[in-house]
């Protein structure tokens, strides 16, 4: 049986989402357009709206509405440290132990050379750039403690060593090839209080 073109169409754009395979694909394309069509347009129209007004904080580097997020336009943050995280996910997990009141910058990602991700890819340039505005007096670097995550924190380290910034990790109480965004709140508020210099 062939199906129409529109609707592999569809399988296949749905394969972008990570995790999700043909088969997957296949199931969500048939139900939305089977069982869930006014999901389907809420999800079409939020997707487009999404892809029109958000973009990254010029500082911080997160999703934003607007140029300068609003956690960045904060005047109520610490300007002198910077916490380096690798996704927006990671920045709302640290916020929720209450444990750190300063700065982020979110890298988007972390180096992956066997998946084509270098310097570039995860806004190096932008965090250099970031860590030298005369403000920021520490980088505390709070990448997963995964291989890929050591490699970008070593990198991001050997980076802003050159340029007089006191560098720190956060401690390892998070588990060993654990990722932020699964850790609990007071697993990571102990992990950020116990960070170590580099």
């Amino acid at each position: 049986m062939q199906t129409p073109a529109s609707l592999d169409q569809l399988i296949e754009a749905l394969r972008c989402l990570p995790g999700v395979g043909p088969k997957s694909a296949t199931r969500m394309a048939y139900h939305l357009l089977q069982r869930d069509r006014k999901g389907a347009n809420t999800l079409a129209s939020a997707l487009d709206t999404a892809l029109q007004v958000v973009s990254h904080c010029q500082l911080c580097n997160t999703f934003s509405e607007q140029p300068i997020c609003p956690m960045c336009a904060s005047g109520a943050r610490d300007s002198s440290t910077l916490c380096v995280v690798e996704m927006p996910t990671d920045m709302m997990m640290m916020e929720q132990t209450h444990a750190f009141q300063g700065m982020y910058f979110v890298l988007m990602g972390r180096l992956s050379p066997l998946d084509g991700i270098g310097p570039k890819e995860i806004h190096l340039e932008k965090l250099l750039k970031r860590a030298q505005d005369g403000l920021v007096k520490e980088v505390i670097l709070a990448t997963n403690y995964t291989v890929e995550g050591e490699a970008t924190a070593h990198y991001v380290s050997e980076l802003l060593s050159k340029h007089g910034v006191k560098i720190t990790r956060i401690a390892r109480g998070m588990p060993m090839g654990g990722e932020i965004e699964h850790v609990d709140a007071g697993t990571l508020a102990q992990a950020m209080m116990e960070r170590r210099g580099l």
